[in-house]
């Protein structure tokens, strides 16, 4: 199937008033995209870093730098792997989880308005294809449904 000319920069175009959004939801949280990221994906439980490079599509320099930033600010902390010395899990701190929590809950609510001109069918119509189309029901770093762990 050929998309109609256009969709393309339709899809650029809402590609970017979605990381806009995002980013002033986590500049509202005093946080980088990178550390939102992060904190969403540790909030509920420690994960190794080959595990956070994956999760986040960084190599592991860059996520390395990305933790120690996020370890000096309190959010996060290395936690040794008791099977192997050389290896590290990062856990979010007390103050971490709070703020990630208070991070999903922002994009759960701020996201979707977005789509607030759009009648409650349609937007339920947009959700399933959003979901056919990276082809998984809609989860990872602060998207799981629910309401967040405590």
């Amino acid at each position: 199937m050929t998309a109609a000319p256009g969709f393309g920069n339709t899809l650029v175009r809402l590609s970017v008033l979605i990381q806009r959004r995002y980013a002033q939801i986590c500049a509202d949280h005093d946080l980088t995209v990178a550390q939102a990221q992060l904190l969403c994906a540790v909030k509920d439980e420690p994960r190794g870093m080959s595990e956070l490079a994956q999760l986040l599509g960084l190599a592991k320099p860059g996520l390395s730098g990305l933790v120690d930033r996020t370890v000096r600010r309190g959010l996060v902390e290395r936690v040794a792997c008791p099977n192997d010395r050389r290896a590290c899990s990062v856990a979010g701190t007390p103050m971490g989880k709070e703020i990630g929590r208070a991070m999903y809950r922002d994009v759960a609510i701020r996201l979707p308005d977005i789509f607030d001109g759009l009648p409650e069918s349609d937007r339920r119509v947009l959700e399933e294809l959003v979901s056919a189309a990276i082809g998984s029901p809609v989860s990872g770093p602060c998207l799981e449904d629910g309401p967040p762990a405590d």
